[in-house]
């Protein structure tokens, strides 16, 4: 009886055992003690502090407020150089200028906006995101003015360089805002609205524009982003504090009152970072990396046959091909980008983040791969380079005007979802460098865009263009191939080079 009574109690202990062994199998990675969890339970990244200024501590509603005023911000960095566009008739007239060269006074302020963002990025992140935006929405503001009150085309040309410089902080610093308060599973979102603000504020800009131009003046182009950049300055002073944090460093705040303290003009530099001249190469060494420098290149000419290349083009085709005003032309253009560009982003920062989350539920005990987000980039690659070639054959062919803008509301859907996926992926690969990230997206996207205002109506005119269209769009298609291959082979060569040690704590 003893002996049954042994058996079946030893019996007893390996199936208690064995349903222990299996029980853990099947559950859930442990997770360490404190840590905090967002709402699918799931391990908030990155972990924010226990300093309520923390920016990862913000309110939702702040957040919220933060992100519109630098998303309005970021749009106004386009809007400043896009609204003249439907206006180079007049504008051409008045200073002696043909259509073509009156563009250029557009291309030279996006590639300083390429040029000035190496000056502000060193700066933010020394001495603070917000007097840096305030300082250069005041100096965008100021410019713009000026750009009205220009008598030669000489005054035109040196305001809308400053222009340019001013404004690029708008795309770069901005960004570095975005990452600083959203986390991981909050970020494609929160980028998805930034970008589709900054792709739209150009589409939006010639409606206004071509009205302006017609009928109250090529000057009020320049006045009234001048008026906006005035008022989101305002606006920036009560509403827009700090962000800038150093992580594992910053000393608890004590005090009922955490966001009032970061509303300061100065103060927040942390103790441990000073300005260096190496800062102001920072984003050359961002380059090293493949995962930044492939998806830099792509979205950089992606970005100039979708977005750039309408607006550069349309005031000459439309006036040639249709014998359109400027209003109906800054209609047309605006109305057919501004609903490929919303639509392009319902999607775009939807999927990114849902895509993410389906990921790290699978494989909760690893660390998400940024590689996830870059799957949800087909749908823009597709149909960017269709846009392009409806655009070039229904120009070529002389088609209804609803052929071209059919063809540019594709582009701008495309690439919509195309800067969506590539900004979140960056930063998801290198979050404490977003800004050195963006800086490296911003000079290219500039530099390259601000080309097509030279060759882009000879080009059409030489080779017809529904081949200048094919072509371009076989050049898209060459550039994302290096794309598909970061998808499969990005994790490892991540690995392998291992991350920038600079702003580690941000």
């Amino acid at each position: 009886m003893s002996a049954d009574f042994a058996i079946d109690e030893k019996a007893s202990k390996v199936e208690s055992q064995t349903a222990q062994s299996l029980h853990k199998e099947d559950s859930a990675p442990e997770i360490a003690e404190g840590t905090k969890l967002d709402k699918h339970g799931l391990p908030l990244i990155p972990q924010p502090s226990s300093d309520p200024s923390d920016p990862l501590n913000f309110p939702q509603w702040l957040k919220i407020a933060i992100l519109l005023q630098v998303s309005f911000l970021v749009g106004l960095g386009p809007f400043n150089q896009a609204v003249i566009n439907p206006a180079y008739v007049p504008l051409g007239i008045h200073f002696h200028k043909t259509t073509v060269v009156a563009s250029y006074q557009t291309t030279i302020a996006i590639a300083f906006v390429g040029v000035g963002s190496f000056l502000w990025v060193p700066l933010a992140n020394t001495y603070g995101r917000r007097p840096v935006l305030l300082f250069t929405a005041l100096l965008s503001a100021a410019s713009c003015l000026a750009s009205g009150q220009a008598k030669t085309w000489s005054q035109l040309i040196g305001t809308r360089v400053l222009n340019g410089i001013a404004t690029s902080s708008f795309f770069t610093v901005g960004a570095g805002i975005v990452t600083d308060m959203f986390f991981l599973h909050e970020r494609g979102r929160a980028l998805g609205v930034f970008t589709v603000f900054l792709t739209n504020s150009a589409h939006v800009a010639p409606i206004p524009g071509g009205f302006l131009g017609q009928f109250v003046g090529w000057q009020w182009c320049y006045y009234l982003p001048g008026i906006l950049d005035l008022t989101l300055f305002v606006m920036m002073f009560f509403c827009l504090p700090e962000t800038l944090y150093m992580r594992n460093s910053s000393v608890i705040v004590k005090t009922d009152r955490p966001i009032l303290r970061r509303m300061g003009l100065w103060g927040h530099r942390p103790a441990e970072k000073h300005l260096k001249l190496i800062d102001f190469w920072r984003p050359f060494q961002m380059v090293a990396y493949p995962a930044v420098t492939i998806s830099a290149f792509y979205y950089c000419v992606a970005f100039s046959f979708s977005s750039i290349l309408p607006a550069v083009t349309s005031a000459t085709l439309f006036k040639i091909k249709h014998d359109f005003t400027p209003s109906k032309t800054g209609l047309a253009l605006g109305f057919g980008t501004l609903i490929g560009s919303t639509l392009g982003e319902l999607l775009g920062g939807i999927v990114v983040d849902r895509s993410m989350l389906l990921s790290r539920k699978g494989h909760a005990d690893q660390d998400p791969v940024p590689e996830v987000r870059l799957h949800g980039i087909w749908a823009g690659a597709i149909l960017q380079p269709i846009g392009l070639l409806i655009w070039g054959f229904c120009w070529q062919y002389n088609t209804h005007w609803i052929g071209p803008t059919l063809g540019f509301t594709i582009m701008c859907f495309a690439i919509q979802i195309i800067s969506t996926v590539l900004y979140s992926y960056t930063a998801d690969c290198y979050k404490p460098q977003t800004p050195e990230t963006a800086q490296v997206f911003n000079f290219a996207r500039q530099v390259f865009g601000m080309t097509l205002g030279f060759w882009a109506i000879p080009m059409g005119d030489k080779i017809g263009f529904q081949f200048m269209g094919l072509t371009l769009a076989l050049v898209t298609l060459v550039t994302f191939i290096p794309v598909i291959f970061l998808m499969y082979k990005g994790q490892a060569i991540r690995e392998k080079l291992g991350k920038p040690t600079f702003n580690s704590r941000l």
